[in-house]
């Protein structure tokens, strides 16, 4: 992929698809290692035999896809960790505390989040989220056995800790729930298809994909009718209360990224377009006065196509084309 959709200014995320093996890499704030986080395959998940339960250690740098147990032991101090979480669009991940040993009168920490940051970025961001930031983590230091289950709102969370004394550690199982209407979803392919639907729910739900793509929208059914344009300073569906808006950019967050494409109307059809950005999200604001609904299918732009963009003198932020 041409360096210009490299994630080096704000994140770098390895995702390996269950298909192909294909791989990206995930940086994090203050990281102490260079390991790469590693998303199991699907072969492994064929290979675990019914009722069985996965079991490894954790790096202080990981990232997980799967159910099992997971086990964290210092071997040296460990001062800025972090274990994302992914599932498929229509789970919820729920993390149980097995067992922990840290010592939080020695600065010792141990936190779920509720989603993802990254580069200081959140996903969902704060106006996507049903919960304000600060409710978004549980420290365990803080809640103690009162809370030792965390349920995440979306197909994303993870933890934060710290651990100074060798030897010390935790244990925790991660379990995935079905997710009846999922809203903010992180894929983890660059290509597939998903329908959004928001059932009479005054909210906002994103759909990330972290990495360049065509999107193709075939069903769109909102509470109004009205047009379908290029988003200009002037212009927007933010008056008409239920809506879809694509957005790109180089980060985590959709309230940090820029608006591409406006859709007000419902139809049933096709509208396509190509975003040359890092970061593509699909992103629906509903009144919760209707029944919103979406269907898209996407696939991640051709290496060739990106490049023969950035001859013609492309902005190399991202491109727009429908």
């Amino acid at each position: 992929m041409p360096s210009a959709f490299q994630f080096q200014c704000h994140f770098v995320l390895i995702f390996l698809a269950a298909s192909r093996g294909e791989t990206r890499y995930l940086e994090v704030r203050d990281a102490g290692e260079d390991e790469p986080f590693l998303l199991l395959s699907e072969d492994l998940k064929r290979e675990l035999s019914e009722g069985q339960i996965y079991r490894r250690s954790l790096r202080c740098i990981d990232m997980l896809s799967i159910e099992g147990q997971f086990t964290f032991t210092a071997d040296q101090p460990q001062l800025h960790c972090a274990t994302f979480f992914i599932g498929e669009p229509e789970e919820l991940i729920t993390i149980d505390y097995d067992f922990v040993n840290i010592d939080c009168q020695g600065g010792d920490f141990l936190k779920v989040f509720d989603g993802w940051i990254l580069k200081g970025e959140k996903f969902p961001s704060s106006l996507d989220h049903p919960l304000p930031t600060s409710q978004r983590y549980v420290d365990f230091c803080e809640s103690g056995n009162i809370q030792r289950s965390i349920r995440s709102s979306q197909n994303v969370a993870m933890i934060f800790f710290r651990i100074h004394q060798p030897g010390n550690g935790f244990t925790v199982t991660v379990k995935k729930n079905a997710n009846l209407f999922p809203c903010n979803v992180i894929s983890q392919t660059p290509s597939g298809r998903f329908t959004m639907v928001i059932p009479h729910q005054h909210r906002n739900c994103s759909f990330s994909i972290i990495y360049p793509v065509v999107i193709k929208i075939s069903d769109l059914i909102l509470g109004h009718l009205n047009g379908l344009f290029l988003k200009k300073p002037s212009a927007g569906c933010a008056g008409v209360g239920d809506f879809v808006e694509l957005l790109g950019g180089t980060g985590l967050d959709p309230s940090k990224m820029f608006p591409l494409a406006d859709l007000c109307h419902s139809f049933h059809g096709s509208a396509q377009m190509k975003i040359g950005c890092d970061n593509t999200v699909l992103r629906m604001v509903s009144s919760g006065k209707h029944i919103n609904r979406v269907t898209f299918e996407y696939h991640q732009l051709d290496l060739q196509e990106t490049e023969n963009r950035k001859e013609n003198s492309i902005e190399e932020f991202c491109f727009p084309s429908i």
